[in-house]
């Protein structure tokens, strides 16, 4: 079935889930609070901060042969082979890694576009800044032609159909986000990438996956892509690393690396294994979800059944946001609240919502969130970060909402009821 509304967790289980991050409902020094920003860094598993620091505590380095050291150099090539296999579902390529997500999106950007022929390459007018950037820095240093693709106002996406007509025989790659990080909107990747090859076989398919990749599984091989990026700090996990699949196509390409390694290392210098180990323990938590519902399966069976069920858990909380109950209004029904890119296919969004209070500054209703015990973020058009993609939204910004599926039932009407006296009180305000 596909669960058009999703469907939920049981309670007891988001409360069990609850236990195995940090800080879910309260922050130590400013109490207690909904955290909806997770699209700007996610709530943290606690096996992921302990185990990172666990590891970090020894000195050895993982390039000896003492026995601790092949330990650590055991987690860095388990690590690589599970973030690839199982996170990516890749059966072959290679996995750059670097401090963010954003330095590996420019880099394998840039071994394509600097040894690839062709006049001409294609990005979104949605993309994160490191996406869009990246190709646009490389357009101009190889004397290129970048197009845009405009975006949906409507669904705040991404059409197929806009992407084609802006490829040709000659456009070296396409770069589109997997899902916008402010409407929630997921892109049609597949599609794009077997209807830009019918065009150029030889064309190279990029698509960051940082916003998309904490709520729903991956497979780069089903989609044939060359490029997927991921952030752990978006992904229940840690700061300070970025990961990237690239295939084997792009791994041939001339790289940054230490002469006598081989081609498809990515490394520069020593690895750092528990980084590695965090990124594990990612895996064995959303294998722990999956194992409830189809028991003990192959590893990548239970994981990729884990993302299902957070994805459904994920559209049930975004149906109910966006719908609410017959005690609670959803945002689509309170008066003085406006859905941006509003859509009603929810099989095609990710749990983000961009929503905003009428007549109200958008900075200012964040901080009044703030007051009232709930986190959220504003993305305006003042913002380097927000500008270009609020413009290509039709809008001048709006209020992100993004819980994660550790959140249940109560701490979607607790933020609906806080929304609803919010615009409430605005409203009184102004009369």
């Amino acid at each position: 079935m596909q669960y058009d509304k999703g469907l939920l967790f049981e309670e007891s289980f988001v409360k069990e889930l609850k236990e195995r991050f940090y800080l879910v409902d309260a922050d130590p020094q400013h109490g207690n609070r909904l955290f909806f920003d997770n699209s700007g860094g996610s709530l943290r598993l606690k096996k992921c901060v302990q185990t990172k620091a666990e590891i970090e505590a020894f000195p050895d380095c993982p390039e000896r042969i003492h026995a601790r050291s092949v330990y650590l150099k055991g987690l860095v090539d388990y690590g690589t082979k599970e973030i690839l296999e199982i996170i990516f579902g890749a059966k072959s390529g290679a996995l750059i890694t670097e401090l963010t997500a954003s330095q590996t999106m420019f880099q394998a950007v840039g071994m394509i576009m600097e040894n690839v022929k062709g006049t001409n390459a294609v990005v979104s007018s949605i993309e994160h800044p490191s996406a869009f950037d990246a190709v646009e820095y490389y357009c101009k240093k190889t004397n290129r032609e970048m197009r845009v693709v405009p975006a949906s106002t409507v669904t705040g996406g991404i059409e197929v159909e806009e992407v084609i007509k802006r490829i040709d025989k000659n456009t070296v790659l396409v770069s589109i986000m997997s899902a916008s990080n402010i409407s929630g909107n997921v892109m049609d990747i597949k599609e794009i990438a077997r209807r830009a090859k019918e065009i150029n076989p030889d064309i190279y398919i990029v698509s960051d996956m940082v916003q998309h990749a904490p709520h729903c599984k991956i497979d780069v091989e089903d989609l044939k892509i060359d490029v997927a990026n991921i952030a752990p700090y978006k992904f229940f996990g840690i700061r300070g690393c970025g990961y990237c699949y690239i295939s084997d196509r792009v791994v041939k390409f001339p790289h940054h690396k230490l002469i006598a390694k081989p081609q498809e290392t990515f490394e520069l210098g020593t690895s750092a294994p528990a980084n590695f180990a965090a990124m594990m323990e990612i895996i064995n938590y959303v294998c722990y979800i999956g194992e409830r519902f189809i028991g003990k399966k192959t590893r990548k069976e239970t994981y990729d059944e884990g993302m299902r069920r957070i994805h459904l858990h994920e559209r049930a909380l975004l149906y109910r946001m966006l719908e609410g109950t017959p005690e609670v209004k959803g945002l689509r029904h309170i008066d003085g609240v406006t859905v941006h890119v509003d859509t009603d296919d929810l099989t095609k969004r990710d749990l983000i919502v961009a929503m905003s209070i009428d007549g109200v500054d958008l900075t200012q209703t964040v901080a009044e969130y703030q007051r009232r015990g709930v986190t959220v973020y504003e993305r305006v058009n003042t913002s380097i970060y927000s500008k270009r993609i609020v413009q290509a939204l039709g809008i001048k910004g709006a209020i992100r909402v993004s819980p994660l599926h550790c959140h249940g039932r109560e701490d979607i009407d607790r933020y609906l009821k806080i929304t609803a006296d919010m615009a409430r009180y605005y409203k009184e305000l102004k009369q």
